[in-house]
């Protein structure tokens, strides 16, 4: 991965700061689009997905957000902690599996906590005020943004704008259960909208359960937990068999089939490798498969899995590899 130096580092909300990534030499970076991400080495060696959250029209500069969790894996402490103004991080280009649909004509983005990120990017690229760096058009949309304060609200100032009201709710629930924003009547008849949700794990299951009679294709999610985040602790080993070779690929707890297969030389299409975009969609010809994505709908999971993120409840699995 290149390195890049950070330009800019600074504290935006509780626990949550921004860095500046621009070229040594003042280069222009790969494009990218709404929605993209980039990897980012932190100084203990992680390596962790960031949406970019600046203008897509910006060539000069990536920004990212990160949330700093001393309960995860140590990627954002790391980063946070350990790097500074001036620092060169290894910093991957640009990769897209949650890109605005450019067939779509209206928008409905959900986001909780840090999955404000990858929206905040959305959000630039469609209001008014950037229409005049060449965008063919204003397509309209809604944001809905939940947070537990206004404190631990990254670009709260930028979402309070005035250009921006009525196409911004912001709600906070204070992390009390019985004042959490009613999705429903926002979901409860499907429109000609798209809707684009990222945040907490909770938040993407209950959009998901509330847009089942939504089309497929008009509901797009975003999450960076990878396999090892999803672990549980009663996971198990087990066994993927490879239908094509006959190959048979141990799996142990905390690692993902892909990346198992990957180990014994075996590759397989992948995006998002967080169970949301559906590039790693596998026949399931037998076994029975711990579901863990946001993508299958309920008749396809006996005979389908994503090997990105869901593991098996029988000892032993056969895909179509």
């Amino acid at each position: 991965m290149p390195l890049l130096r950070v330009s800019h580092a600074a504290r935006v909300a509780r626990e949550v700061y921004r860095f500046e990534f621009r070229d040594p030499a003042g280069a222009e970076l790969p494009a990218f689009t709404a929605g993209a991400h980039v990897s980012v080495t932190a100084p203990n060696g992680s390596v962790r997905k960031y949406s970019l959250c600046n203008d897509p029209g910006e060539r000069d500069r990536y920004v990212i957000a990160v949330k700093r969790d001393p309960a995860g894996h140590g990627g954002s402490v790391s980063l946070v902690d350990g790097t500074r103004e001036g620092d060169l991080v290894e910093v991957s280009a640009p990769r897209n599996a949650f890109e605005l649909d450019p067939k779509a004509t209206s928008f409905l983005f959900i986001a909780g906590g840090i999955g404000i990120t990858p929206i905040m990017a959305m959000v630039r690229a469609l209001s008014p005020s950037a229409l005049g760096k060449g965008l063919p058009e204003d397509r309209p949309f809604k944001l809905v943004y939940l947070t537990r304060s206004a404190e631990e609200t990254p670009f709260l100032d930028e979402l309070s704008a005035p250009e921006l009201k009525g196409r911004v709710t912001l709600h906070h629930d204070g992390g009390d259960a019985a004042r959490m924003f009613d999705l429903w009547p926002l979901l409860e008849k499907p429109t000609k909208a798209h809707i684009y949700a990222c945040g907490p794990r909770a938040l993407l299951e209950a959009v998901r359960d509330m847009t089942g009679h939504w089309p497929l294709s008009a509901v797009h999610f975003e999450s960076f937990l990878d396999a090892q985040a999803q672990a549980k602790p009663d996971d198990v080993p087990f066994t993927a068999v490879l239908a094509s070779s006959g190959a048979r690929v141990e799996v142990a707890p905390g690692v993902s089939i892909l990346d198992a297969m990957r180990a014994r030389g075996f590759d397989a299409p992948s995006s998002c490798e967080s169970g949301t975009c559906g590039t790693c969609k596998t026949r399931l010809i037998a076994g029975d498969a711990d579901h863990r994505d946001l993508v299958l709908a309920e008749d396809e999971k006996d005979d389908w899995i994503m090997i990105c993120v869901s593991r098996a409840r029988s000892p032993e699995i056969t895909l179509d590899r």
